[in-house]
């Protein structure tokens, strides 16, 4: 057995990321972190010390190499596809006749090879694991398998297996690539969320995974492993925090949770409160702050590192609580509205994640947190605010509020002149009608949008390009402002993009491009897991976000 690399997802209580020294004071406005950039020495990833709010569960990743016979683990997973004549065994590290023994049982197991499929059976003399485990891959022809199968499977099969705490997965891994993305499936499906459980789960899940690959020896896989760790954790956190129940996760406890995850992280952070945003023009946080007793926060992430090329700024939309204000919405699944901050989640663990893999970009983060409720002091529809540079917005529905915070996010970014702008937000209803559950809808400057879309697909995740039609934004237009906040209702994905067009800003006379990522369906699973997609909180986009960041510096 060949171990090459060892990385943990853990906490510690006495160091910091890396094991790079925390430098800087605490402040009531601005935390810095580690300015230095981070040693990449020890492959260790410290998480949020606020384990109330991030505390997702330890996770060490092994590579070896396909001899694994002498290896013990609670299980074996093997891959299975969907063969012309049955289930078919890939990459078998077993002898032809008992691959062969083991393909027949399979079958008359009724085993297909379909995705998600998880059929066990009792070990064998050719490996000291305590049992195996046979996950459907798909359709494919071993030879074709895509590395989003590879990650769905290990994932399917590192969440089924939870309760069991060592795991060898034994997947078609014969790259660096392949390697890489079942590392990142069982990074990303290793995950329970239980904090506001008195007990801990009866199943915890997976504590160690253990890949087989031929790859073992490749002087590039360390880095794909250390990447995989990194989103894996990013994923988890991003699913704490959306999952966080909405008293416990409002924009205060949003904001120091922020300050708290990037302890020993080259990331500074800055947050303006209700006074600092009221008197500094921020109306649309405020209108839409003002029916809460916890008022609204903008917080400002910045990643700087030396000789960086170029800026990308992030705009996420947290709405920690979103009952629709004075426009209030029916009681009946009002309680999923507690993910209306996955936007701001998701850009906040995307830059975290950045900083960790030390990409040479500067990246902000904006992360606009209101609380939309109906008090005394709610906005009422037919009143007009005057947004963050001046824009003023009729108000004619209170539940389209996530476009008014995310202008004055826009609008902000854009005040420093990055070189692209993407901002994220479970923002219309429209899109899960338009799109469906799993789907994200990608609008804005073509050329980005198009490069957010390559980015998604590279990353696992599924988008879609849609248009911003001119027809759309006439019915924007309001008889007593510069705007309103809703318009034409057919196309409403789309007539929600085009609002938030127009706040976004202009350098050197040109037009910023930025590009809007709606993803009120993908952010949320109420639906049955799938792959290493656990139910509720998803955590998606932030592996697009990291990708269309690597992609920059590459383009450089």
């Amino acid at each position: 057995m060949l171990c090459v690399l060892r990385l943990r997802d853990t906490i510690d209580e006495d160091q910091s990321v890396f094991g790079v020294p925390q430098t800087g004071t605490t402040g009531t406005e601005e935390v810095r972190r580690g300015a230095a950039k981070p040693k990449m020495l020890t492959h260790k990833i410290y998480r949020n010390r606020n384990r109330s709010v991030i505390n997702s569960s330890d996770l060490k990743l092994t590579a070896v190499s396909t001899d694994i016979k002498r290896i013990g683990a609670d299980a074996l997973v093997l891959g299975v596809v969907k063969g012309t004549d049955g289930p078919q065994l890939v990459a078998s590290p077993f002898s032809p006749k008992l691959t062969e023994s083991l393909q027949a049982t399979l079958a008359l197991l009724n085993a297909t090879g379909a995705a998600d499929e998880l059929t066990r059976l009792p070990a064998t003399d050719e490996s000291k694991a305590t049992f195996l485990a046979f996950v459907g891959l798909g359709a494919f022809e071993e030879a074709t398998i895509t590395e989003e199968a590879l990650r769905r499977g290990a994932g399917a099969a590192t969440r089924q297996l939870a309760g069991n705490a060592t795991v060898i997965f034994a997947l078609p891994t014969a790259t660096v690539a392949q390697t890489g993305a079942v590392a990142e499936g069982i990074a990303i499906a290793a995950y329970d969320f239980s904090n506001h459980r008195s007990t801990p789960a009866k199943k915890l899940p997976l504590s160690e995974g253990i890949i087989a690959t031929a790859a073992s020896a490749d002087k590039d896989l360390p880095a794909a492993m250390k990447r995989a760790a990194v989103l894996g954790r990013a994923v988890r956190a991003t699913r704490d925090l959306v999952n966080t129940a909405p008293n416990v996760l409002f924009p205060e406890s949003f904001a120091t949770a922020v300050k708290d995850s990037v302890k020993g992280l080259p990331l500074k952070v800055t947050v303006l409160d209700d006074k600092k945003l009221e008197k500094d023009g921020y109306g649309g946080l405020i209108g839409v702050g003002r029916g809460s007793d916890r008022g609204p926060r903008l917080v400002k992430v910045e990643y700087s590192p030396a000789k960086a090329a170029k800026h990308l700024a992030l705009v996420g939309k947290g709405i920690t609580f979103d009952t629709g204000g004075i426009s209030i919405k029916p009681a009946a699944g009002m309680h999923a509205m507690k993910n209306d901050m996955a936007g701001a989640a998701t850009v906040h663990q995307a830059i975290v994640a950045i900083s960790e893999l030390g990409l040479p970009i500067k990246v902000t983060a904006w992360l606009c947190l209101a609380e939309n409720m109906p008090g005394g002091g709610s906005t009422r529809p037919g009143d007009v605010i005057t947004m963050f540079g001046g824009k003023t917005v009729e108000v004619l529905n209170t539940d389209a509020e996530g476009r008014l915070v995310m202008a004055d996010g826009l609008v902000a970014a854009s005040a420093e002149k990055p070189d692209a702008i993407i901002d994220v937000a479970t923002l219309t209803g429209a899109q899960v009608v338009a799109l469906g559950t799993r789907t994200a809808g990608i609008m804005g400057d073509d050329t980005l949008r198009d490069a957010v879309v390559a980015a998604a697909e590279r990353a696992g995740e599924t988008t879609w390009a849609m248009p911003i039609p001119e027809e759309l934004r006439p019915s924007l237009d309001s008889q007593v402002a510069d705007l309103a906040n809703i318009g034409e209702r057919m196309g409403g994905m789309m007539t929600a993009a085009a609002f938030l067009d127009e706040f976004v800003g202009e350098a050197d006379g040109v037009k910023i491009p930025w590009a809007h990522m709606d993803i009120a369906g993908p952010a949320f699973n109420e639906g049955a897991p799938y792959g290493y997609t656990h139910k509720n909180a998803t955590g998606a986009s932030v592996r697009t976000l990291v990708a269309l960041a690597e992609d920059m510096v590459s383009a450089k």
